[in-house]
């Protein structure tokens, strides 16, 4: 293939419009909060998982409590029954007022070990409720962190898109102005090459596969034409030829 020097000269021109477009893309494509907010998204999951089950532990020791608060209410609404029963002399049987107070007694243990229960139950339902609290606020902690994240990213991603845009605007009129033969072999070269189908030859040195030619390579080099197109032997990518070249 032939094409006119100007014309390889452009070629690096596009090739560094296109390298910056790359690594703009790349930026755009790994952020630098990705990391974080994924960590943070997990997270996120696990603690919400967690309040969803300790939500069921406070739910169901309330339930329980409910249940103790009304049980000692109940015992104690019996014990003052029976206590103004005795007050009001309805018990004239000695027998009868003997067992009623042995009654009593009964119902003020049973008051005692309900209240005992109730109390337990209590403290395990604060245990819980404040363990809930923790959770709670650890999740609203990493709510705040991942939307203050999500918001520098989203603005950076918008950033990025406005100098990807600005940097493809350049690049058209310089594609414009190269043969479409060698504008395709670039295309192709740089599809399959990570990016780069163009390289400069300096110093005897391929600017894609950095590596330096050797003595029988630039000979052949410096005897092709100007307006040859050439390639790499070793990475096949097209070789600009320039006062740096050292041929």
């Amino acid at each position: 293939m032939k094409a006119d020097p100007s014309a390889q000269l452009k070629l690096l021109d596009l090739q560094s419009i296109d390298s910056q477009i790359d690594q703009l893309r790349h930026q755009k494509a790994r952020p630098p909060q990705a990391a974080e907010v994924a960590t943070l998204t997990a997270r996120r999951t696990e603690t919400a998982g967690w309040i969803r089950d300790q939500q069921i532990v406070v739910d169901d020791l309330a339930v329980v409590q409910k249940q103790a608060d009304a049980d000692v209410e109940q015992v104690k609404a019996r014990r003052k029954r029976d206590q103004d029963r005795i007050d009001a002399g309805l018990i004239g049987n000695p027998k009868d007022l003997e067992r009623m107070q042995h009654e009593m007694e009964s119902l003020e243990r049973r008051i005692t070990t309900l209240e005992d229960e109730e109390l337990e139950v209590m403290e395990r339902l604060e245990e819980a409720q404040t363990g809930l609290s923790a959770l709670t606020a650890d999740l609203a902690e990493i709510d705040a962190r991942l939307t203050e994240l999500l918001a520098a990213q989203e603005a950076e991603q918008g950033d990025l898109d406005e100098r990807i845009a600005a940097v493809e605007a350049r690049r058209a009129p310089v594609a414009e102005q190269l043969p479409a033969d060698l504008l395709a072999l670039y295309e192709k070269l740089r599809a399959s090459k990570n990016g780069v189908g163009a390289a400069l030859l300096r110093a005897r040195q391929c600017g894609g596969c950095m590596l330096t030619l050797d003595n029988l390579e630039i000979a052949h080099i410096r005897n092709r034409a100007a307006d040859d197109v050439v390639r790499c032997e070793e990475c096949s990518r097209i070789l600009v030829r320039t006062d740096e070249s050292g041929l």
